[in-house]
């Protein structure tokens, strides 16, 4: 597997990031993870929960998802949520499970395979979650590109575990027992807007919202240190004042997981600790398990799950 340092291939585009000397603090040199989510001022922040946008122009909900804008979906180049395939990210840190601590590291990889969902081809995202040492979730996502260059989610199916057993799949899929897709990340993301829906799967209680928070953040992992950070706040509205930060480097993505709020919640604080691009080899094992999964998936949940069409292998 080949590590990936600042600068890194998207697609036919070269993709520099301006990476700072982590000389005055963050995350390296001994802190850990729970401490100093970014280093220095940002450039803003959002206003609270329903503020307008102010008649600004580019505003999105999330609800404006059009099967019909999806020419070439699986070329997911969004410089905040770029997905190339053969890709794996490694997050580690800590978090609460009822009040305890616990490790956390979660392995994301950006498989070569696809999915139709509602006529749109979709691309296929991998994602273990580790407590302590310990699978408890794996999960496979669905993500598109539109036209416009914003990223949606069309689904989920995540398979939770306990002793090793399966003990539930809360699957929601496009089109399924009322689900929707929503806006993972937006071309143009912008201060002091309105958030917007990041899916709706009522039958397993997905409402998930987002919003710009600031921008213009600099910040360190154990990876490297980022300039130009775009943190985006996450929560679901049944919970209130719980919300979900997520730190993406422009040409990289997801680098940091950081949490807001006066509840306590999980707490969960990550951090990238490795971005490789797997060997062939081993993005074969890995498609062998998706595929599986998938397998699985149609026998687990045939009343929504069942209802789409295998993944195809590139």
């Amino acid at each position: 597997m080949m590590r990936l340092r600042a600068m890194w291939a998207l697609s036919a585009t070269v993709l520099v990031l301006t990476v700072s000397a982590c000389t005055d603090g963050g995350i390296g040199g001994g802190q850990s993870v729970d401490e100093g989510a970014s280093v220095g001022p940002a450039v803003g922040a959002t206003s609270p929960e329903g503020a307008t946008g102010d008649g600004a122009s580019g505003i999105i909900t999330g609800k404006e998802f059009d099967p019909d804008n999806f020419d070439d979906p699986t070329t997911i180049d969004n410089q905040w949520f770029p997905l190339q395939p053969g890709i794996r990210y490694v997050l580690q840190g800590r978090a609460l499970d009822e009040g305890e601590p616990i490790d956390r590291r979660v392995v994301i990889t950006v498989t070569d395979l696809t999915k139709v969902i509602a006529g749109v081809r979709t691309r296929v995202i991998y994602d273990l979650d580790y407590n302590d040492g310990r699978l408890v979730e794996s999960d496979l996502a669905f993500f598109a590109q539109d036209n416009d260059g914003n990223v949606w989610q069309l689904g989920e199916y995540p398979e939770e575990y306990e002793r090793g057993e399966i003990v539930k799949a809360p699957a929601w899929i496009h089109g399924v027992e009322g689900a929707r897709a929503g806006l993972t990340m937006p071309a143009e993301p912008q201060l002091g807007l309105p958030s917007y829906a990041q899916g709706l799967g009522p039958a397993v209680g997905w409402n998930d919202r987002a919003n710009t928070l600031e921008m213009g953040v600099r910040t360190c992992v154990p990876f490297d240190c980022f300039l130009d950070v775009l943190v985006i706040r996450e929560f679901n509205r049944t919970q209130s004042g719980a919300s979900q930060l997520k730190y993406y480097a422009p040409g990289v993505g997801s680098v940091r997981v950081g949490w807001m709020g006066p509840h306590e919640e999980e707490r969960e604080r990550m951090a990238l600790v490795d971005l490789v691009q797997l060997a062939p080899e081993v993005l074969a094992e890995t498609r062998q398990q998706v595929l599986e999964q998938d397998t699985r998936a149609y026998a687990i949940s045939p009343n929504v799950y069942g209802q789409t069409i295998p993944m195809e292998v590139p």
